[in-house]
């Protein structure tokens, strides 16, 4: 049987220290959204890192800050593992995204001794941009020349860590290296000279998260701050990377009924999501969930052109679940995502 470990002090102590954090970080939190998330709208680069892949989150409009989860959570929020009682747990996603790029998350988590140590987890996002035709300008009757195929690709590789340092409070954190490729460029200095240019960059960015119980029935508060770094460039052009700061409120909506809980749970999630590239989005999830085997999901986000409903399903078989999520983009046509999670 897995023994929990949290930190001891007085009930009265630890519930006015967490608050004071909980306070401090939101503070923190909005004061940095109001100065920097809307400070460089549509002015950042690397926007992989911003499209989800896990088909629950997406099937939920992205909204699970405040939700528990398992090594998935190194997606969105890391704290929200720290209560994680499995030894073990991972994930793989397939995202099928716009223009036939392909998306694939994988991630893994686990708690040696049992779980005094918290929990330790490994993320990996990998980008398949497809085949790319590139050209160049040239002096002829049809204006350009073709150069071949463009080599593109992206990752982001995660180290993350999560503890619940009381029965009701949890942070977390990670720390990634990404890695874009965007091929070469032909510059033309002058009429006899010339040179080429390898579109590659890498950086270190950080997440980092809360998640608190309020202890009034399934109420729970997320917090996150995610792909923190300092600024690069390509060339001339300088950039962030897509900072996204998200706050998150859930809660069963079954607590207010008379169904029975063990069966039957109908998770309500809220998220306010203040993003570097573009306005304040709110986010609204709903999943009900069945004999914690079958799952139906649905979400809504407000302020998007493209994508404002999202649709999706799951089921859970022994520490097996396997996850679908539909989202219309419009013009830009329906994108299909798939998950498969397992933990013991």
């Amino acid at each position: 049987m897995k023994t929990e470990y949290f930190l001891k002090a007085p009930e009265s102590k630890m519930k006015r220290f967490t608050i004071h954090i909980l306070f401090c970080v939101f503070v923190i939190m909005n004061f940095i959204s109001d100065g920097y998330a809307q400070e460089k709208l549509a002015q950042t680069g690397f926007q992989f890192l911003t499209v989800i892949s896990d088909a629950k989150a997406a099937a939920l409009g992205s909204t699970v800050t405040a939700i528990e989860s398992q090594s998935n959570a190194l997606f969105f929020n890391p704290a929200t593992m720290g209560f994680d009682t499995s030894l073990i747990s991972a994930s793989f996603s397939l995202n099928q995204w716009i223009a036939d790029i392909n998306h694939q998350n994988m991630s893994i988590a686990i708690q040696p001794f049992d779980g005094i140590l918290g929990v330790f987890g490994l993320s990996l996002q990998l980008v398949d941009y497809g085949e790319i035709l590139g050209t160049r300008v040239a002096d002829n009757e049809q204006g350009y020349i073709d150069v071949g195929k463009i080599d593109a690709s992206a990752l982001a590789v995660g180290f993350g860590y999560a503890k619940a340092i009381s029965e009701q409070f949890s942070v977390g954190g990670q720390v990634k290296w990404v890695r874009q490729s965007l091929g070469e460029t032909f510059i033309q200095l002058d009429s006899a000279n010339s040179k080429t240019v390898t579109n590659e960059l890498s950086v270190m960015a950080f997440d980092f998260g809360t998640l608190f119980k309020t202890g009034f029935e399934s109420l729970a508060f997320g917090m996150s701050i995610r792909n923190f770094s300092t600024e690069v460039k390509y060339v001339e052009e300088g950039f962030q990377l897509p900072l996204r700061f998200t706050l998150g409120i859930s809660m069963d909506l079954v607590d207010f009924t008379n169904f029975d809980k063990d069966n039957n749970s109908l998770m309500l999630s809220v998220e306010s999501i203040n993003d570097r590239s573009h306005a304040q989005q709110i986010g609204f999830g709903l999943e009900y969930e069945f004999l914690k085997m079958f799952s139906l999901r649905g979400g809504y986000i407000l302020e998007n052109d493209e994508n404002s409903f999202n649709l999706g399903l799951g089921i859970s078989w022994y520490g097996l679940s396997v996850d679908y999520a539909y989202s219309p983009y419009g013009l830009l046509g329906d994108i299909n995502r798939f998950s498969v999670r397992f933990s013991y």
